[in-house]
């Protein structure tokens, strides 16, 4: 643990963000709903040291909110500016699903046992041991994070994404 000026227990350095993280990030850009778009959005930030490994879009008439999730935020941060794209952060709850016949029940079941809403999910290009996972919003990312601990629920950190999977 680490010390604050006036003596007091604060935050270990594990815990604070960074690699044992226990959210996602998820980056929301805002593009025009225009030919072409999309595709230089993915030219910018898509490459060796930057791997999108979730993607959803939320299209209307006149604009698009991708929401994307990488391997490396950090990497991911840096070229959205330096490509001038407009963008927002949150953090999300990647999860890991279980074994069974019904896994993304098992998940939901244990977040409304809580009375934790979940906003919006998608899924992640990741697999361990045969195991998917998604990637959800949620009303209470703490809370979230604590039930499925308890529930014996495998929570992904970014650092898990940075590890070879099995699809490389």
């Amino acid at each position: 643990m680490l010390e604050n000026s006036d003596g007091g227990e604060c935050v270990g350095a594990e815990t604070m963000k960074g690699r044992a993280w226990p959210c996602l990030r998820q980056f929301c850009v805002f593009l025009e709903n225009r030919v072409g778009r999309l595709s230089d959005l993915m030219r910018q930030i898509e490459s060796i040291d930057t791997r999108v490994l979730a993607m959803s879009i939320v299209d209307s008439v006149d604009c698009a909110m991708i929401r994307l999730m990488f391997n490396n935020s950090d990497r991911a941060r840096e070229k959205l500016k330096i490509s001038g794209f407009l963008y927002s952060e949150s953090d999300v709850v990647g999860v890991e699903l279980p074994d069974g016949d019904r896994p993304f029940h098992d998940v939901c079941q244990t977040l409304v046992n809580a009375e934790i809403n979940i906003h919006h999910a998608y899924p992640l290009l990741y697999r361990r041991r045969g195991r998917g996972a998604v990637a959800l919003f949620v009303d209470n990312v703490d809370g979230a994070l604590n039930v499925l601990n308890a529930g014996g629920h495998k929570v992904i950190t970014e650092s898990d994404l940075q590890d070879d999977d099995e699809y490389l």
